[in-house]
């Protein structure tokens, strides 16, 4: 509960912080510290007549489409029937993985039966020593394999950052084709982007001159990507 009501506080008092920056900004080149309700109405408008350029072909099985695109960027996909399948699902990657069965999820995950599939599975934010977090994914990018994700007060982003195992749960419904889709969607859904918006696309990773991969560099070593075909 302290936990929770934590990181609400500090959700909102970024956000105050970032519209104080904002109209700081607003207030020096002459304009309204903030936006009214006019101008973000013509802006809107303007992001709505805008034309989108030239995408990629996405094929019309877009799950497909994505879980291609994800295997090329070092990402494992799985498929399951319905969210309650999740768990065992979980648990067989672990085993599969050589990995111990603990890790941590959002708070939007901490209700499915993870002990039945023999899974200690904490609803929290990470810790230095929490090697795999689950989560979900605002939504799934089929173009290149990507997770998009939007932080919160129950979806940190410290959950697809911090540990060297990371698993995300998505719905197949929410695989979109392209970026685009993604953001129209999240302006749809969410009204303006939260303060944090990442777009994972596999594990971390890094090259040396002589162009050597190493994975893990900054972020996870693993990411796997649950595809839920029944999301209730």
């Amino acid at each position: 509960m302290t936990t929770e009501s934590s990181s609400s506080s500090d959700a909102l008092d970024t956000t105050a912080n970032r519209a104080r920056i904002l109209g700081r900004i607003r207030s020096a080149q002459g304009r309204n510290a903030e936006a009214s309700i006019t101008q973000r109405e013509a802006m809107a408008d303007w992001i709505a007549k805008r034309s989108i350029g030239p995408q990629p072909t996405v094929s019309t099985d877009r799950v497909a489409h994505f879980e291609a695109q994800a295997a090329r960027m070092s990402s494992t996909t799985q498929r399951v029937a319905r969210m309650s399948d999740v768990p065992q699902a979980v648990a067989t990657y672990l085993q599969a993985q050589g990995l111990a069965r603990e890790a941590v999820c959002w708070n939007t995950l901490g209700g499915l039966d993870w002990a039945t599939a023999g899974l200690t599975v904490q609803a929290r934010r990470p810790q230095g020593g929490d090697l795999v977090g689950i989560s979900g994914a605002f939504v799934a990018i089929a173009e290149t394999g990507t997770l998009m994700m939007l932080s919160g007060p129950d979806t940190p982003a410290s959950m697809h950052l911090l540990p060297e195992t990371h698993i995300a749960v998505v719905p197949m419904e929410r695989v979109v084709a392209h970026y685009e889709e993604a953001f129209a969607l999240a302006r749809d859904e969410r009204g303006q982007l939260p303060r944090a918006t990442n777009l994972v696309s596999g594990p971390s990773r890094t090259g040396d001159i002589e162009q050597t991969i190493v994975l893990g560099a900054h972020g996870p070593y693993r990411v796997h990507v649950i595809l839920v075909a029944e999301a209730a």
